[in-house]
């Protein structure tokens, strides 16, 4: 069960890392653009239809990267000093009342949403020739399909929380550097160097 769970949070933390890639697009785009209106005197208007979808699409397409991390903001006061067994009871309610029922929501709803966008060939209105949104549009479900999967894995944790009464692990990744850690980090430099010292 745990390979199954490691394998979706793979998954998920691959598809938020390709998806990572367009912050890279959008700040080319955006310095692109500035240089273009600024010193050619050029601007396009559709790159601001452009912005908004390459960002909406990084913004959804993380979003399971992000519940696989546990990552997500929640009001961490209270709950950080409930035992394992009474955050995992409490997450399950929530995965169950709110989280499923919205996410099935969002998936089959954008997947209409989609279909129509492409059997209209739809463009954006925002500006005069917008670019093509069907694209776009079709990102919707997919970031909900994904999203409902690593949801339905979180479910699973909360299952095995309350009979092992522990978190299981989760899928390790890069992460900000703890000023704590950093400290111990330097103090134990620190005192390899002074017993170095003091040795010779």
């Amino acid at each position: 069960m745990q390979k199954l769970l490691l394998f979706v949070d793979k998954l998920s933390t691959f598809v938020g890392h390709a998806f990572s890639w367009l912050i890279v697009g959008l700040t080319l785009l955006i310095s692109w653009e500035v240089f273009s209106r600024y010193a050619l005197d050029n601007p396009h208007a559709w790159v601001f239809d452009a912005m908004i979808m390459l960002y909406g699409t990084l913004f959804m397409m993380a979003g399971a990267y992000t519940l696989s991390k546990n990552g997500h903001v929640r009001g961490d006061v209270l709950y950080s000093f409930f035992r394992p067994r009474t955050q995992a009871t409490l997450d399950l309610l929530l995965y169950i009342v709110f989280f499923i029922p919205g996410v099935i929501a969002l998936t089959y709803a954008g997947y209409f949403y989609a279909a129509e966008s492409w059997a209209i060939n739809e463009h954006s209105n925002i500006t005069a020739d917008g670019p093509p949104v069907y694209p776009f549009k079709t990102v919707i479900p997919l970031a909900g399909a994904v999203l409902l999967l690593q949801g339905i894995v979180e479910i699973a944790r909360c299952i095995i929380c309350l009979r092992q009464g522990s978190w299981p692990s989760r899928e390790e990744d890069v992460e900000e550097v703890d000023v704590d850690k950093l400290k111990e980090m330097v103090h134990a430099d620190d005192a390899a160097v002074s017993g170095k010292g003091a040795a010779s």
